[in-house]
Formats: C-alpha cells, structure tokens, sequence
C-alpha cells in the first residue's frame, strides 16, 4: 500500500537516496528546487547535456548572462560554460544544507565533462581538474563516461581528490570495472598520506534503454514466426533485463565493497562509491511508471529520477527493500538470453547503447552550442 510520502520512508526506512535528474536556471531561481528538497525528498541532482540543451536552448531567462558574456568578449563556448557553472554552484548552493546535514553522503550536483572527449583519457582528466576547481564546491561530483578511457581518468581524478559521478554504465563488468577503479584511486591517493574520508562518488548503472533495446529485439523475433512455446519464452523476458542486470551488479557491489581491499581503506575513513540507479523513466507504456523504483530499492544505492518519476513516485511507490530479493531468478533471466530459442548477445548489446549512450549526448550537446551560437548572434546585434 502506498504511504503519503513514499519517497521519505525509501529515503529514512530503507537507506536509499533519491536523486533528481534535471536543472534549470527556473529551477533554482522560483525557490521550487528548495520545495523540492523539502517536499519530496530530493537529495541531490544529477544532469547531463540532453538537460542543459533543454533548460537553455529558447528560454529567454539566460538573455543576460549571455549578453554579459558578448561584452566580456567571450566565445560561444565560454559563454556555455559561464552560463552551466553557474547554475551548477547555485544548485551546489541550495543543496548544501543537505550535504552537511548527512555528513557528505548526500547533497551533491553532478556536471558531466564535455562528451565528445568520453574517449580521450587526458582531455578528460585535464576537463574534471578544471570543472571541480571552477565550481569550487565540495558538493560538486564530475561526471565521467565510464568508457575504457574514462575509467583512467576516474583513477586520477579520485586520487587527486575529485568526486565523481561514472556515468553510462550498462553492463556488469563496466559496473565492476569502475568500482576498482575507485579503489585504485583511493589506494594511490592513501599511499601518498592524503586524507580518503571527504571523498564521493557514485556508479550510474543505466535502466531503461537496456529493456528498449531487448524488448523491441523480442518483440522481432515474436513477429517473425516462432512456437508458442518459445514465445511465452520470449513474452516472459520483456522488461525483466535492466532489473535483473541490476541485481546482479548490486551482489559484485556487496562482495567488493566487503573484500580486504576496501575495508583496510574503509579504516582511513573511506566511503563506499554507491551504485546509482540512472535512465529510470519507464518508456513502456504497458509497464509501471515506478518499476525502476519499486524494484530497486535498497541501502546504501541512490536513485536518479526524471521530475515525472519522482511525481508519480511521490504518488504511488510501493516502498520495499528489494534489490536483494529474487537474485537467482535474476540470473536465470539474464542467462536465459543466450539459449538458442532466444539467442541475444547481451554483450553486443550493452556495447551498442554505450556507442548510442555517447552520441545522446554528443547530438544535444552539439545542438545547444549551434543554437547558442545563433543567440548570441541575435543578441549582439539586437
């Protein structure tokens, strides 16, 4: 049944934070991101370039930041910059009295690295350095792509004291990749007799793109002619991969977060990088508008919602601790995949919407400086 504020007793009953994927200017200047906080329980924001092209693009609220940033001189791309750092600190800001208020577990906004440089280790170290310096705010938390050449820069940028968010994961071995690339770089920053214990990062393990992809490639092989058998198969995997993909990341979370390794480091005050649940609106119509809540919530993880989800959780979420309920099912269904009557390459898979989890960023981010750039256009000549 659910409670008058279900997002609460998620958050105080089980150990779960809850996140807001979205930021705006409006946002943080009408007061509703402090209601927010207040209201719903929103304990810290994640955003990305998809957000900022949405929050910025048209909307005339940025005019005189932008006019500021033509008469200072400043280039298209500076005046991006300008316009995202500020509202980024603001943000950092508001969410400060939750930051301290936990202790430094919550409160944080995340800001992600420009993504045309996701493969390209350096330019990524070199950006997270300059983004966390800018800013300036111990609640800040860098987004880096969690991408062969992102997990280095995640290393460095924790060693040298950096939060961050490692974002686009999708399979389970990226998930383990990161969370020893944490712990690498906490080791090397410890051996150098700097302090581990302000430290924070978070894990984002995507959702509802993995069921997209399966579900409309089960969908294909329905239609293209199969036993009923194999399709009451084939019906009984839609829109069970992602949660199970997750459950099962969640077990290698419990088992390295619980090796020597961690704990010798856990003694100089170390705090465990969560597993954040991330991509979580259902886009499936037939499903629940809350099954990327409801069924993962448990201690110690964070989940990251679009504003709708967090309205609709705040409206009917069925608080439970359930990320460790039903792992073995969970690893049925991800290993059902591969019997012959299925035949899905999850790995092909998780590779894809990792390619795809770039360019969804690249396209928005591209997009805002091209109509940024036809602003700032108008604005100079106006």
């Amino acid at each position: 049944m659910a409670t008058a504020n279900p997002i609460l007793e998620i958050e105080n009953k089980y150990g779960q934070s809850i996140w807001m994927d979205n930021l705006s200017r409006d946002l943080v200047e009408s007061g509703e991101l402090e209601q927010l906080i207040d209201s719903r329980g929103v304990h810290g924001i994640t955003s990305n370039p998809a957000i900022f092209e949405k929050a910025i693009a048209g909307n005339e609220i940025y005019d005189v930041a932008i006019r500021a940033g033509i008469e200072a001189g400043k280039s298209t791309h500076e005046i991006y910059e300008s316009l995202v750092f500020e509202d980024i600190g603001n943000a950092c800001d508001i969410l400060s009295g939750v930051y301290d208020k936990t202790g430094g577990l919550d409160g944080y906004v995340s800001i992600e690295v420009p993504p045309t440089i996701a493969n390209d280790t350096e330019s990524t170290i070199s950006e997270a350095r300059r983004y966390f310096a800018t800013i300036g705010r111990p609640n800040v938390m860098i987004k880096i792509p969690g991408t062969p050449e992102g997990l280095p820069a995640v290393k460095t940028a924790i060693s040298e004291g950096i939060n961050v968010n490692v974002t686009l994961l999708f399979s389970v071995q990226a998930y383990i990749d990161t969370a020893w690339a944490y712990i690498e770089g906490l080791e090397k920053r410890a051996a150098a007799g700097e302090d581990i214990s302000n430290i924070s990062s978070v894990a984002s393990f995507f959702l509802s793109r993995i069921d997209v992809n399966i579900d409309n490639q089960l969908d294909a092989k329905i239609k293209s002619g199969v036993s009923q058998d194999d399709a009451v198969k084939l019906i009984s995997l839609k829109g069970k991969v992602a949660i199970a993909n997750a459950k099962i990341a969640y077990q290698h979370y419990l088992e390295i977060f619980n090796s020597d390794r961690w704990l010798a480091l856990a003694e100089k005050g170390a705090r465990p990088q969560r597993l954040l649940w991330a991509s979580t609106s259902t886009k499936n119509p037939e499903y629940s508008d809350v099954m990327y809540v409801d069924e993962l919530v448990g201690a110690d993880t964070v989940n990251t919602l679009p504003p709708n989800t967090i309205e609709a959780c705040a409206d009917h979420c069925d608080p439970a601790s359930r990320i460790d309920a039903n792992v073995e099912q969970a690893k049925q269904i991800i290993a059902a995949l591969a019997d012959d009557n299925v035949g899905i390459d999850l790995d092909a898979v998780m590779d894809q919407l990792l390619a795809e989890g770039i360019d969804k960023f690249i396209k928005p981010f591209e997009s805002l400086m091209a109509s940024l750039e036809t602003k700032v256009k108008q604005l100079a000549t106006a």
